[in-house]
């Protein structure tokens, strides 16, 4: 029994050991760009949703707006209902506030992650100035809700589709949640910025568009069980946590993936590459997020056998050689894809894969084309690890 017990001890600990290691290389990979990038942050000012205006938002200067990315002007009516071309974005559409997020996503994740090699709460203290422009001052916050996001002229002023466009607030959430007992946080703002993300979770949870958006069957589905995940993590809302875990395990796993651990619904869409490298990405990110000793997601399988892992060595040879993509190529992005996905790096530190990290090591770290980075929410890897 001592001989057992002690081998047992031994392979825990070599295991944690290989754990650390992957995540100390992959800091000390990450840490020229991180700092570069906080650099710049440190040199930006608060810009939030408020600067830029829609006269086609039927909503307050506070409320979102966002268009639906791939709806046109009809070419029999241009005047009249804008129709649908999926896959293919319209440039004229207005993205603004969305681009204005995701800027703001990409600010707290940089000033998180070098305080997190740092320590020198100077980030901090520059992060939550655009925090509470964001959740707090007055004259510059966004309403907690999505009822103007994705809109479609003279269809729709906002659809629960939209809530997707929130992807981009998970890095301000796990950034804040990293840096929250920095001892320049002001706890009363703090307290603000949460019951903000308190109140999103309430809408998100109840509200029509809440309620579709959870429901749906592809990775809007997903997306919404990732973001939600991260606002009730920074929270403490273990009642929510608890149904994320459930929809993923319940849900999202046995009705999204095939038994070669594709996933057909993103398989048959017209960017079919793209968007099942982004639902993996949401699948992982998921498991990277709500996994506990006593809740491991990453080692969960279905009924049948599915698991996230089958996600991942579904794609892997494809992210290595997109060339050998069995299926149609996407009509719009196949040259931009792939970047240093989240799923290749997260599961490579899970499963102490060295394959898996080289290869993340080998892709873009620098996302350069607009819907890129439209589809990639995790920037900041070491603000998650």
């Amino acid at each position: 029994m001592r001989i057992l017990c002690f081998l047992l001890l031994f392979f825990l600990l070599v295991s944690c050991h290989k754990d650390d290691m992957f995540k100390k290389q992959a800091s000390d990979f990450l840490e020229d760009k991180i700092m570069a990038d906080a650099q710049w942050a440190l040199t930006q000012e608060p810009e939030t949703i408020t600067s830029f205006q829609s006269e086609r938002s039927e909503g307050g200067i506070h409320d979102f707006y966002s268009e639906g990315d791939y709806w046109w002007p009809n070419p029999d009516n241009p005047d009249g209902p804008y129709i649908r071309n999926d896959g293919e974005t319209n440039p004229d559409n207005f993205v603004a506030h969305r681009l204005s997020m995701i800027r703001f996503s990409k600010i707290v994740g940089y000033l998180a992650s070098a305080y997190i090699l740092t320590q020198d709460e100077s980030y901090v203290e520059h992060a939550f100035k655009h925090i509470k422009a964001w959740f707090v001052d007055s004259s510059t916050y966004m309403n907690p809700n999505l009822l103007y996001a994705q809109a479609i002229k003279g269809v729709a002023s906002g659809r629960g589709i939209g809530i997707i466009d929130t992807i981009h607030l998970m890095e301000v959430a796990q950034g804040i949640y990293r840096m929250q007992n920095a001892s320049c946080v002001n706890e009363e703002d703090l307290s603000k910025i949460k019951q903000w993300f308190n109140d999103y979770i309430h809408w998100l949870t109840t509200h029509p568009y809440g309620v579709s958006e959870i429901n749906a069957k592809n990775n809007h589905g997903t997306c919404w069980v990732m973001q939600v995940a991260s606002f009730a993590k920074l929270t403490d809302n273990s009642e929510v946590v608890n149904l994320c875990r459930e929809r993923y395990k319940k849900i999202l796993l046995p009705d999204q993936m095939a038994e070669n651990g594709s996933f057909p619904l993103e398989i048959n869409r017209t960017k079919p590459y793209g968007y099942s490298l982004f639902n993996l990405d949401a699948m992982v990110t998921i498991c990277q997020i709500l996994s506990t000793p006593e809740n491991n997601l990453w080692e969960d399988a279905t009924s049948t056998g599915l698991n996230i892992r089958k996600g991942i060595d579904f794609m892997y040879p494809y992210i290595k050689d997109k060339n050998q993509w069995p299926y149609e190529k996407d009509v719009m992005y196949w040259e931009e894809w792939p970047i240093a996905q989240p799923a290749l790096i997260f599961s490579a530190i899970y499963y102490k894969n060295q394959a898996q990290f080289d290869l993340w090591k080998s892709l873009s770290h620098t996302i350069v084309n607009q819907e890129v980075d439209r589809n990639c929410p995790i920037r900041n890897p070491l603000i998650w690890i």
